[in-house]
């Protein structure tokens, strides 16, 4: 299958012309939606959330990855395969922690040395990285470089080992105003406080109704990060929260980091 993550929005061409692009290229292969609106113009931010939901594919799924502010200049275009899955997009540290947390050995890399001949300067998504996700699903990595369309690239060339493991923001606000970081939940003590910029405390509970009505809360949510929230209310509403803004992580005696 391939799976599209992108920061284009829920509305607009730019998802139904990549759409059309696979369909064209790939008809037999599956498209899941996952993201349309992963942090805009932000990288850093999406690809932690992109490692996360990653996790939850099976091997063989390629992932059509595009949050490019730099498209049309000279970041790379990429091919990353690890732990069996596939990822396309710019060569921008979108897949570092993809990267970071691939078992040892099964991480490679191409650069994208192919381009359609007429080649916008600002839709790679739709001109290059979908044809090449489409021929990662069908043909795949070792085929498409022996065929000239892919060039093997050393991944110390798209690695920023000034990033965090865990990337203690707000990455991502979902539908009922619940708010993701970028640390994943099994790395953090349930003993912690997150401290939010206005300086409020918040406490861990397993779910939501652990909580009084109204009460803050932080917790594990279903794709293994910490996530902010308020039972029956809009965390992101109520405690100022949107995509970058940091999360101090208050340490206990009891925090396995």
């Amino acid at each position: 299958m391939i799976v599209l993550f992108t920061d284009f929005g829920l509305a607009g061409p730019y998802v139904g012309q990549m759409k059309a692009v696979l369909a064209r290229e790939a008809p037999a292969v599956p498209v899941i939606d996952l993201f349309a609106d992963a942090p805009s113009f932000d990288p850093m931010l999406s690809a932690y959330l992109l490692a996360a939901y990653a996790e939850w594919f099976p091997a063989g799924t390629v992932f059509l990855s595009v949050v490019d502010p730099g498209v049309g200049t000279d970041r790379p275009g990429v091919v990353v395969e690890a732990g069996g899955k596939r990822f396309v997009g710019p060569g921008n540290g979108l897949f570092e922690p993809v990267l970071r947390r691939a078992p040892d050995g099964s991480a490679r890399a191409w650069e994208i040395t192919w381009a359609p001949d007429v080649l916008s300067a600002s839709f790679h998504g739709r001109d290059i990285f979908a044809p090449v996700a489409a021929g990662l699903a069908t043909a795949g990595a070792d085929a498409m470089a022996g065929e000239g369309r892919l060039s093997p690239l050393p991944l110390s060339r798209l690695r920023r080992k000034n990033w965090p493991d865990d990337l203690d923001r707000i990455v991502y606000v979902d539908h009922y105003g619940n708010a993701m970081t970028g640390r994943l939940g099994y790395r953090l003590s349930t003993e912690a406080v997150l401290v939010l910029p206005d300086g409020t405390r918040v406490s861990h509970a397993r779910t939501f109704g652990a909580v009084p009505v109204g009460r803050p809360l932080w917790y594990v949510n279903s794709n293994g990060l910490v996530e902010i929230a308020v039972n029956q209310g809009r965390a992101a509403s109520v405690l100022s929260l949107t995509p970058g803004v940091p999360v101090v992580v208050e340490r206990t005696s009891e925090n396995p980091r």
